[in-house]
């Protein structure tokens, strides 16, 4: 292994996949996938570190944002929209920020990852304080984009970290809390949207979804402050308030469409029960 090459960028195993059949890259690549999963097993301490301080930021009406530039800033975006109707937080509370802003999601920006003040310009946007939280993602934790965000956030004194998936990079020294899962070489060499891509969606998920169950909007394992968008989430709601208090499927989803959160339905629920006795 080259030292001088970063492991997302050295070749794999597999090097002649132009003729191998399409059964054989299937299960080469659920064998690989294996690494990525083995991969964050091993920074499980370090995600708990971070995640400890960011509730506690949180707590005290902090938000946090993501940083990144292609997939990882795509990544970070999908995460960040996804917090509100899961888990009923208010919209900006958890921000995913890209390189090339928001039409990157869908077309690349050529080169708009290589501005190191673009970060820094875009986050400032959202008037932030010391009480918020900037996670930079960078597979290759090289990035110019995400690393200026990080360094100019941390002298302003917010709680800075970092997800990469390769070793002792620049975005991780620039960063309080590195989180390195080192996944190793890409099924396509330097593909960063397939082994790295999973080990950093693996990582987000543990993330918001232990921060948001910290900050109390789950009970149990339900959803209870999930918004009521759409007739399956209307669905779901009417079952957890349904087997949380005993009422028939009508009477619950009448109860949640009144209320407009499981949270909401039970509570009242529960104080009319109350009274009642």
């Amino acid at each position: 292994m080259s030292k001088a090459t970063p492991p997302t960028e050295q070749t794999g195993k597999y090097a002649d996949l132009h003729e191998m059949s399409v059964g054989a890259l299937i299960s080469a690549m659920h064998e690989t996938d294996f690494e990525a999963l083995e991969a964050v097993g091993r920074v499980k301490q370090d995600i708990e570190d971070f995640v400890v301080h960011l509730v506690e930021r949180m707590k005290q009406g902090g938000r946090l944002f993501y940083m990144g530039a292609g997939t990882s800033g795509r990544l970070g975006v999908v995460d960040a929209s996804e917090c509100p109707p899961t888990f009923g937080v208010e919209d900006g509370r958890v921000v995913g920020l890209i390189a090339g802003g928001d039409s990157a999601i869908r077309k690349a920006v050529e080169g708009a990852e290589d501005d190191v003040h673009q970060g820094w310009n875009d986050l400032s946007k959202h008037e932030v304080t010391q009480r918020d939280t900037v996670l930079g993602i960078a597979a290759s934790g090289r990035t110019p984009y995400v690393i200026g965000a990080i360094v100019e956030a941390r002298k302003m004194g917010m709680l800075t970290a970092c997800i990469t998936c390769n070793p002792e990079s620049e975005l991780s020294r620039e960063s309080e809390f590195p989180i390195e899962a080192i996944s190793g070489p890409e099924f396509v060499t330097g593909s960063t949207r397939l082994k790295a891509g999973t080990a950093t969606k693996l990582i987000l998920n543990m993330i918001t979804t232990v921060t948001m169950i910290q900050l109390g909007h789950v009970k149990g394992s339900q959803m209870v402050d999930m918004k009521l968008s759409n007739i399956k989430l209307i669905e779901r709601g009417t079952k957890m308030v349904a087997e949380t208090t005993g009422l028939g499927n009508d009477e619950a989803k009448e109860l949640l469409l009144a209320h407009g959160s499981v949270r909401e339905a039970v509570e009242r629920f529960k104080s009319r029960q109350g009274t009642s006795e």
